[in-house]
């Protein structure tokens, strides 16, 4: 038995075992080189927070401070156009509208200057595919003449204010509830205003990607035909990153993560059979590829699996959503029509806010929702109006 034993132990332990090849790429991979390679990572599990944390979000801050700076700059030196809006909105029916939600914040960021911004040249971009969109801003300052930046959007964009100049605060209305009310006086305006196809409300931190009207387009054209999306309450355009991890109580993130080790496992065992001259199909070897993808797919961070679909619209996912949070927003007019009829139902506090209240209407309406993958808006605002926070982080 112990002779036994020793070949057992001499056949797995020789340089040519599997075994050994299997064991030295799991301690290279996961002990040196993803540790190695990923450490920078904000979204990786290998990310070094204690060193990198605080240098990253203050270089963040300087970077974001920089573009909002340009973004000034961009619509200081913008020639102002002659087209009157008003009339635009009473003889044309926009396929979207882009409806910017901002309140007062700090002065030195200038965050829907930075939204405002970037949508705009876009929409240049974009060219003739784009001529059917629309940007309306919302300002919901209390005193809309203190919002210093939409005086400079008002001779660009179509504007809505939320004036409560002179009224009383009404003690009932909290934060959270204030900011639910806004949303939907937004909504409420874009619908009223220029009765689009959809409505893009997307709040005043929220960036947009590059892609985001050619993935719109595509959304629209190809998938959106189908009535299971077709007749969704919402579409997320962004979750944050930090919560894109395949370890999560999603059951489509679970099914993917399984999928990409079916995929992931049979490859990377015919490349070693390929490079060690074995039999091409071993079980147990497809088992371990298949872990071993998995796991370092979760390890560096699902996120970054994701920025790979951006390479075409086809490629980006939807799929159903989950709770946080509300940067950007898309409705179709009849579902904005029943949102708007929901939310001003409902109350929101601290613990309930409009993201959570949205997504509570899903179970106790019977409605569908989905997030769309990878994200279409960066979020950029770490300075909160709702919650202070003199020392902001990237996490």
């Amino acid at each position: 038995m112990l002779h036994y034993a020793w070949q057992l132990y001499g056949r797995w332990c020789r340089w040519s075992s599997p075994f050994i090849h299997l064991l030295t790429l799991t301690v290279v991979t996961f002990g040196v080189l993803a540790p190695l390679i990923c450490h920078r990572l904000l979204y990786s599990y290998f990310y070094l927070r204690r060193w990198h944390l605080n240098p990253m979000s203050q270089e963040y801050l300087r970077q974001n401070q920089q573009e909002g700076q340009a973004a000034l700059h961009y619509f200081e030196k913008l020639q102002i156009p002659n087209i009157s809006k008003s009339s635009d909105s009473e003889t044309f029916r926009p396929l979207l509208l882009v409806t910017i939600i901002t309140v007062q914040r700090r002065d030195d960021f200038h965050y829907v200057l930075q939204v405002a911004s970037r949508f705009h040249h876009l929409l240049q971009q974009c060219g003739t595919n784009c001529q059917s969109h629309r940007v309306l801003v919302c300002n919901v300052e209390p005193d809309p003449s203190r919002h210093q930046d939409v005086k400079l959007l008002s001779s660009f964009f179509p504007m809505v204010s939320r004036d409560k100049t002179g009224e009383d605060p009404d003690p009932r209305v909290n934060h959270f509830e204030k900011e639910k009310q806004d949303y939907v006086f937004c909504l409420e305006q874009s619908l009223l205003a220029y009765n689009p196809e959809y409505v893009l409300v997307v709040e005043d931190d929220a960036v947009p990607e590059e892609e985001i009207f050619p993935v719109l387009q595509h959304l629209f054209l190809a998938r959106f035909s189908k009535p299971y999306l077709r007749d969704a309450l919402y579409f997320k355009l962004y979750h944050p990153e930090r919560l894109q991890q395949y370890v999560n109580p999603e059951p489509m993130r679970i099914l993917e993560w399984l999928g990409l080790g079916m995929f992931l496992g049979p490859l990377l065992n015919c490349v070693y059979s390929w490079a060690a001259g074995r039999p091409s199909l071993n079980w147990p070897i497809i088992l371990f590829f298949a872990a071993y993808s998995m796991a370092l797919s979760e390890l560096v961070g699902r996120h970054y699996l994701l920025e790979l679909r951006r390479l075409a619209p086809a490629l980006y996912n939807v799929v159903p959503v989950t709770e946080c949070c509300t940067p950007a927003m898309l409705f179709s007019a009849p579902s904005a029509h029943r949102a708007l009829g929901y939310l001003k139902g409902l109350q929101c506090r601290q613990g309930f806010a409009k993201d959570i209240a949205l997504y509570s209407l899903l179970r106790t309406k019977g409605e569908n929702a989905y997030v769309v993958e990878p994200n279409l808006v960066r979020h950029v605002g770490m300075y909160s109006s709702l919650r202070l926070n003199d020392n902001p982080k990237l996490l």
